[in-house]
């Protein structure tokens, strides 16, 4: 099992900027994917961004293209998402979570009922 951590939510002004981070525990050392998802109330959760622990490789959804970066610290065991140009519709509770499921071959999953471990979220407010 991974305990995930994260922090850096808050209210900031639309078109600003937050930095999340998400600092894990455990097994650290079988996670394959972090993975970075949303849930806005009334809202289904959505994935955000991911990250291959391995290799660095990335996917992210088609609302953040080009406005949010998802990087790791391996050192740190540590996950962030760098938010800019933020917009009233990314306001949500943003989640950490940790695949550590083999798959052969191993690939960044996007259903977050494949992700084995959850942090308790971080509130992110965007004003208009």
């Amino acid at each position: 099992q991974v305990q995930l951590v994260e922090s850096g939510g808050g209210l900031v002004q639309a078109g600003g900027s937050l930095r999340l981070s998400c600092a894990a525990s455990g097994r650290t050392s079988s996670v394959y994917v972090m993975g970075w998802f949303r849930q806005a109330p009334g809202k289904e959760r959505e994935i955000v961004a991911a990250i291959s622990w391995s290799d660095g490789s990335t996917y992210y959804a088609d609302s953040v293209k080009g406005r949010f970066t998802i990087s790791r610290d391996n050192a740190k065991n540590t996950v962030y998402l760098q938010m800019n140009s933020l917009k009233p519709e990314d306001t949500a509770v943003y989640y950490c979570a940790a695949d550590w499921t083999l798959r052969i071959p191993q690939r960044i999953v996007r259903q977050g009922e494949e992700y084995d471990d959850w942090g308790q979220g971080t509130q992110v407010t965007v004003s208009s």
